[in-house]
This record gives C-alpha cells, structure tokens and sequence, in this order.
C-alpha cells in the first residue's frame, strides 16, 4: 500500500454525520424484529427541533442582495463583518482581538482546525491530543504525518475538573511536543475544563514553547452556571502560540451555513489565510453576512435554549443511569453523552449497525475518538425531547439482546 493510500485509508468517514447510509450492512444478522420507534440520528443536532437564530435567514438575505461585494470578500473574510464578530467575541472571552490581524473566517469549525493544523504541523512533528476528543484531531494529525502523542482524559475520575493528565502532558513537552490540541468543552464527554487545568495549560505551553490550538465550539452552552475559562484570556500565555476556534453551527443551529472563526496568533492566521486560498478561497461570501446575528439574539433565547438542552440531558442521564451495566458522566456543557456499556458479543461498529437497523437510532462508535474506547458511543442530544428519550430506551433495548452472558 502507497503513502498516500494509507493516509486516505485513515481517513475513513463511514461513521460521520450524514456517511451512515454508507456503511456496508449486507452480513449485518439481526436477532428480532425492529423495533417501533420515530427515527433519531444522535450523530449529529437536528436543526429542525432546535431551529437557527431568529432572522438568520433574513441577514443571509441581506448578504445575497448585497451582491459581489459580499460574495467576493478577502480570503480571510468582510473586514465589516470581522470587526463587527471581533468586538463581540473579546467581550465574551475577556480578550481583545484584532479584525485585521487575528482573526479569519473558515468554511465551519471544521475548515478552521483543517488550516490551523495545516499551519502549524510539519513532517514528524510531535502533537499531543487529548484522548478521546474530537475524532478529526487524530486524523489530521496523521494525514499531516505528525506523530501523535496521547494525554489521557479520565473523565470519570471526579466531577470538579475534566480529568486531564497534566503530568503527562509535561511528559509531551518535555519530549519534544510543540503543539497541542484540545476541545473545551470536550467532544465527546461534554466536560469541561476547570480553571486549575487551564491555567495549567497555558503555564506549561508557555515553558517549553508549544503553541496551543483550543475548540470553544460549545462555550456558550454552560449548565449549571459552571464557571469557563477561556485560554486565551490567560495572560500569562503567549499570543503568538495560541489560536481559539469558535462558530455558530451547534448551540445556534447555524451549521448549514457552514460558518467558523479562529483567532489568536496573527502569524498563524496569515498562513490560515494562505492556505484557505488553495483550498476554498474564502467561507461562502453570503454565508459570513450570517455571522452578524451571532451573539446578536433576541433578549432570553440563548437562555432558553440552554434550559431545554439541559431538561433533555437530564432526561438521558437518568435513564442512561438506571439501566443495568450503563456508566455515564453527565454533560457539563455542550450537547453531547459519552455513554459506557456493558460488554457486548459483538463489536462496538456491528452494535452501531444493528443499532440503526434494528432501533432506527444513530450513534457514533466510541473507537472514532480513540481505538481502546470499544465500550463507548456518542450521541448528540440536541434533538426532538421526547424522540431522544424514546430513542435511548431503543439502544437500552438492543444493548441488552446483545450483551456477553459471560461478562462479569
């Protein structure tokens, strides 16, 4: 097998959101009938039960009547709709970032970690990723032929502090580690980061020099009233060595916009930049007009929002809780679950098959977020209330035809 075979045969997409119909299911054997049930995809939010920011569409419109101004901006995005997205951002991060010089707008989130991780990976450099986090950072890391260096996440170990192994994380910098990349919130336990390990990060960042690539996808829907810190506010960090990438596809809805921000390091996002112009010239020209609406809602919807996602959580949880062998954290911010369970005669990928045809649910298999997660599947709860209750109580159904009698 070729270099480049090898590097596309990593990049397997069939457990992504929306790849589901992809799979090979022929020798796929189900053990009873199917279960009645409305169809839930937990792979990804469903924006038809949590709909966009009210008036996106108009702002969108706005773009579109704008013409080839606002279709045809710089690779980096409209300087107007960068200072207007600026301002709003370094009031809620309590940093100050520059329009014209940090910040770039990217084709999703998605589009933002392809270019800072192009930007800032070489051949054989070493980068350390949290594990499990987002299925994509391992990916990339490999299709950029880095060499990734693992720090664990015991996400189960308290509930005051994500868990994350700094000791380990040290070990990374002093072995050579230059970069490293994490998801706060977490993708996919929905943990977050506490203060102390924040801190933590940016103080050893800055000792041995790494830089610093940090997901807030999910900043914005906090439960509970727990705190957040945001990386970039540490002042004791570098910003040269740090880049934020943030966007309005989950909590907001916005994903088929395909919209993202990353901003920090002026020379990383010159190369961002750079780079963005080989791959995609710029994020759609009318899309970026959507941007305006973000952090821009009606007085009470976001607060409202977080309520029902927290209800549904809460819902899941218990539910998850109270069925034999099931162990699960709960969400502390965003919309996802990282449920454990029991051990099954068959494979966490057959489990997700069968799962879709014989429940009519979607899941993600807990080995997209790191091989030895084989007990483990994600979902994203952002979905239909009642629909997602019905549907855990399907995947409780199917966990128990197919658990391992053996086990203990």
């Amino acid at each position: 097998m070729s270099l480049l075979e090898e590097k596309f045969l990593k990049l397997g997409a069939e457990y992504a959101p929306g790849q589901e119909v992809r799979q090979d299911t022929n020798e796929v054997e189900l053990r009873f009938e199917k279960i009645p049930g409305t169809p839930v995809d937990f792979s990804h939010g469903d924006v038809d039960a949590f709909e966009p920011i009210p008036g996106s569409l108009d702002v969108f419109n706005e773009g579109v009547q704008i013409g080839g101004k606002q279709a045809y901006t710089e690779y980096r995005g409209s300087i107007e709709i960068r200072e207007n997205v600026a301002e709003k951002l370094s009031e809620f991060t309590g940093t100050t970032i520059n329009a014209d010089q940090n910040f770039i707008i990217t084709p999703g989130t998605q589009g933002a970690l392809f270019l800072a991780m192009g930007s800032t990976i070489s051949r054989g450099d070493k980068v350390a990723i949290v594990v499990p986090d987002y299925f994509a950072n391992r990916k990339l890391v490999e299709f950029f032929e880095g060499e990734v260096v693992p720090v664990q996440l015991d996400y189960y170990k308290n509930d005051t502090s994500a868990g994350l192994d700094l000791t380990q994380l040290e070990g990374a910098f002093k072995a050579g580690v230059k970069l490293f990349l994490f998801s706060n919130p977490n993708n996919p336990t929905g943990v977050i980061y506490s203060k102390d390990e924040i801190r933590s990060i940016a103080a050893l960042a800055e000792q041995y020099g790494a830089t610093v690539i940090v997901d807030e996808l999910y900043s914005r829907q906090i439960f509970e009233g727990r705190t957040y810190t945001h990386l970039c506010a540490q002042n004791i960090v570098d910003p040269e060595n740090v880049i934020t990438i943030m966007g309005p596809s989950k909590t907001e809805s916005l994903s088929g916009y395909r919209l993202g921000v990353a901003f920090g390091s002026a020379k990383i996002i010159e190369r961002m930049e750079k780079l963005q112009a080989i791959v995609s010239l710029r994020a759609g020209g009318y899309s970026q007009a959507v941007l305006k609406s973000w952090f821009s809602e009606p007085e009470g919807w976001m607060t409202e929002r977080i309520a029902q996602h927290q209800a549904i959580r809460d819902d899941l949880v218990g539910k998850l809780r109270a069925a034999d062998g099931f162990q699960v954290r709960a969400t502390e911010a965003g919309s996802y679950l990282f449920p454990r369970i029991p051990k099954l005669d068959i494979s966490i990928t057959e489990f997700v098959k069968v799962l879709r045809l014989q429940a009519g649910v979607i899941v993600t298999p807990g080995t997209e977020f790191g091989p030895q997660f084989t007990d483990s599947f994600r979902i994203n709860f952002s979905q239909d209330h009642r629909a997602a209750v019905d549907a855990i109580g399907r995947v409780i159904q199917v966990v128990e035809a197919y658990r391992n009698e053996y086990a203990k």
